[in-house]
């Protein structure tokens, strides 16, 4: 039973975290980018704080290792500007299939970094995964100015994904000694801090539905992370895995029935193959022991998120 309540919340989150991608898809040709990832990073404080305050954990958002945040926060901020750039650019469904990258770029950057024992057999997935990233890439190479275009954003999408892997590499090795509150606070007030700086390259004010949007882009993303979060206390991460590749469904249909957008098959084909790879990888890496996420208070995501 506990198992079923984290994969609902984390179905749930990846909902939240796909509605989030379609708003900033939404206001992306009318809001700059820095302003959306503002909106992103403060509104999300709301919900942090009042879950933080219903658990009394508000003493939690606490460290001796700042250093460390700022590090992991502008390179996590980093990869939001580069991910709604590109969602500004290209379908929904695409720009979350190409987001699963994230676990693939994970194993490269852990092997070189943090000095994890990567064999034959997840080196393979890797590779078989990048080949699925080059088949989605495919569609969005041509020649006329759209196709630059998308294929500007589909750059700007896997170079977030890249970004978000060196992310989790670097969440990784905070997880030890920082809490789920202390990770979440000290990302958003530094994200909404380097973001309010683009506002001397202008800004706009955000009136009637744009407004009512980016409110709801930071609410969403913050309940998301709360959601995503809460999955880890009821079930393992390599149970929840799979469920998080439900972002597909959703951007989907919500690209289809909100923007009219209907993916192509070749996207869809490179999508299954990237997350049968990454699938492969978090399995490898469960069966290998190296998945230490579940851990409530210091749970990390094991596959990517639309739109962190």
């Amino acid at each position: 039973m506990h198992s079923l309540r984290g994969i609902l919340l984390q179905i749930l989150a990846m909902l939240a975290f796909t509605l989030q991608g379609a708003l900033v898809r939404y206001v992306g040709a009318r809001v700059p980018v820095g302003e959306a990832v503002f909106f992103r990073s403060t509104v999300a404080l709301v919900p942090l704080f009042l879950f933080l305050a219903w658990q009394g954990k508000l003493a939690t958002i606490r460290t001796n290792n700042l250093r460390a945040h700022i590090s992991r926060s502008f390179t996590n901020v980093s990869g939001m500007f580069l991910n709604f750039a590109g969602l500004a650019r290209v379908p929904l469904a695409d720009a979350t299939a190409l987001g699963y990258a994230t676990p693939l770029f994970t194993v490269i950057l852990a092997a070189t970094f943090l000095g994890e024992v990567v064999r034959l057999w997840r080196w393979c997935a890797v590779v078989v995964g990048l080949v699925g990233v080059l088949i989605m890439l495919s569609p969005h190479i041509g020649h006329g100015t759209s196709d630059q275009e998308a294929l500007i954003g589909a750059i700007f999408c896997l170079s977030a994904a890249f970004l978000f892997g060196v992310a989790l590499t670097q969440v990784r090795h905070m997880t030890g000694t920082e809490s789920t509150g202390a990770l979440v606070f000290f990302y958003s007030v530094i994200a909404a801090t380097i973001s309010s700086a683009t506002a001397f390259w202008g800004w706009v004010m955000p009136v009637g539905g744009d407004l009512v949007a980016l409110l709801s882009i930071g609410v969403l993303g913050g309940i998301a992370q709360i959601l995503m979060t809460e999955s880890f206390r009821h079930a393992p991460a390599a149970v929840l895995a799979p469920f998080a590749y439900t972002s597909m469904i959703w951007a989907v249909g919500i690209g289809f029935f909100w923007f009219g957008e209907v993916p192509e098959i070749i996207v869809l084909l490179g999508a299954m193959i990237v997350i049968g790879a990454g699938l492969f990888v978090i399995w490898r890496e469960h069966k290998l022991g190296l998945d230490k996420t579940h851990k409530p208070e210091n749970a990390v995501p094991p596959a990517p998120t639309p739109a962190s």
